[in-house]
């Protein structure tokens, strides 16, 4: 770590303050959606979750080949087994308001955190303390060794361990925080936000990257090179894709895939895939109330769905951008298999589908299909199943209303009629459905499950089984199970994978692979 590093770390300047000789140097960028939700613990919405690597760091970061690196700590002790794991954080960390970093913070943090998150949970059944000895010492101890701790605490899939001061994390996990003092390497600029259009980040110079390492995903030294970033809400593509080739916005996170072609020939402007796991799109129900309380009803459905459709509304008719004949797993992951593949791979026979759900015991109930008008993919998405489910007889209700409203709504347990909702379409990052440990929507753990609330007692069996499996051979065939079940069981239809581009001006380089993130990025 060089001196100077040290200086900025323990000094008692929070915010950048560039010269008055050098005009800073600012980034526009256009999310993917408004960020309706600033809680990264509340909410599995990719947007909060980057604005959250922005203003909160992570005790251990993901590099590209998938593994856990250490972030926040210096590195980690393992004793007794793997049942004594002990952890100390690097020295001068601190937050936006300039008080240290301690332990203690990031224990409330991640006991917050791993009430939510699929894999914090197991943890929590063998975990036996978690405590701050001293404070940089974090201690964890076990009942029986949990080897995935460390993916656990890096990993990029939703919800992410993000350290808070103990005073926010300590807020009930079902309460959402208000408050976004972090110590990662940019300040949110509260005074700033305007809901739905516009939020601000400023450098902090108070950040001490970590000293060593070659930046890779989430994981290596955050070195920030911008003094500023804004991000612009812009829902319509067309405006979009305007700005981006006048230079008026620098990055626009997710170019539509009509729009695409346009942007490739323009020589200013680089289109990359920045996600090799791409993207798994789903129709998730709600297992509460009719009619996708009935396994046999969601299961009649399987027979109406052509991924090829949901997969060309939204990127296009490209076939190397997208894939259908997907499962519950990423195509060419680990746990992929093409086990009862074929209930999504036959013709649709709309006939067929009417009277499967006729027998399965559907009555013509009312349908609310909630859809995100203002997120092209989304909406795409939904504007697909709408016209599926109506082909298939149902009696749908078609709710278009933004990201923002879907996202709160979807929350709602209530029934349609009463501000609730029996369908929505959304998607995962491939990483976040890599196996059944992090996968949130092949949970079936009823009340406790991700929305939508499924009881699939079996799925939660297998899942258990997975983590207990002694090799990839043996996981593998657990994973094979799982897929078996989901096909009858149906948590929700997997509708097809796609692959994302992102598309920013020639000038912006560094700029990272996995999801939008700002350290390393320079701008000409």
């Amino acid at each position: 770590m060089q001196r100077r590093d040290v200086l900025l770390g323990a000094g008692a300047v929070a915010v950048s303050r560039p010269s008055l000789a050098q005009a800073p140097k600012v980034l526009k960028f256009i999310p993917q959606a408004d960020l309706a939700v600033i809680d990264p613990v509340m909410t599995t919405a990719y947007v909060t979750r980057h604005h959250a690597y922005m203003i909160y760091d992570t005790l251990y970061g993901f590099d590209e080949a998938y593994n856990a690196q250490p972030q926040m700590v210096e590195g980690h002790t393992v004793e007794d087994g793997g049942k004594r794991v002990t952890m100390k954080l690097r020295p001068g960390l601190r937050f936006h308001d300039n008080t240290p970093v301690l332990a203690k913070d990031a224990v409330a943090s991640v006991k917050r955190w791993a009430v939510r998150d699929s894999l914090g949970q197991v943890m929590n059944s063998v975990l036996e303390e978690l405590s701050a000895p001293d404070d940089q010492t974090i201690l964890f101890r076990f009942r029986r060794p949990f080897p995935m701790l460390f993916e656990a605490l890096g990993k990029p899939s939703t919800p992410v361990c993000f350290v808070m001061p103990e005073r926010i994390a300590n807020t009930a996990p079902t309460t959402a925080i208000t408050d976004t003092i972090g110590s990662g390497p940019f300040r949110f600029l509260t005074n700033e936000r305007v809901q739905g259009a516009r939020f601000a980040y400023e450098k902090f110079a108070g950040y001490v990257p970590r000293p060593e390492g070659t930046p890779s995903w989430t994981a290596g030294p955050k070195r920030v090179f911008l003094d500023r970033i804004e991000w612009q809400v812009t829902p319509d593509a067309a405006t979009a894709s305007a700005a981006l080739q006048s230079g008026e916005i620098d990055w626009w996170e997710q170019p539509t895939g009509d729009l695409q072609p346009v942007l490739r020939r323009n020589r200013n402007v680089v289109l990359e895939i920045p996600d090799p796991t791409g993207l798994m799109a789903i129709a998730r129900f709600n297992h509460l109330h009719p009619p996708f309380d009935k396994p046999a009803v969601r299961r009649a459905l399987l027979g109406a769905v052509n991924q090829a459709d949901y997969m060309t509304a939204v990127i296009g008719t490209d076939r190397s951008l997208w894939r259908d004949g997907v499962g519950f797993f990423p195509p060419g992951t680990p746990m992929a298999s093409d086990a009862s593949l074929d209930a999504l791979t036959s013709t649709p026979d709309m006939d067929k589908v009417k009277r499967d759900l006729a027998a399965a015991g559907y009555n013509g109930e009312r349908v609310v299909l909630i859809a995100a008008s203002d997120f092209p993919s989304l909406n795409a998405l939904a504007q697909v199943n709408n016209d599926m489910l109506r082909r298939a007889g149902m009696n749908v209700e078609y709710v278009s209303t933004d990201w923002g409203s879907v996202v709160q709504r979807r929350a709602s347990r209530e029934t349609g009629e009463r501000g609730g909702w029996n369908v929505f379409c959304t998607f995962w990052s491939g990483v976040d459905m890599f196996n059944p440990g992090v996968h949130q929507s092949l949970r079936g753990h009823g009340a406790q499950a991700w929305f939508g609330w499924p009881t699939i007692p079996r799925v939660e069996e297998l899942r258990a089984a997975w983590f207990e499996a002694p090799d990839l051979a043996a996981q593998q065939a657990v994973a094979r199970q799982m897929q078996e079940v989901a096909f009858q069981e149906v948590p929700y239809l997997p509708l097809g994978q796609y692959f994302q581009a992102t598309a920013y001006r020639r000038g912006i380089t560094g700029v990272l692979k996995g999801l939008p993130l700002f350290w390393n990025v320079e701008k000409a």
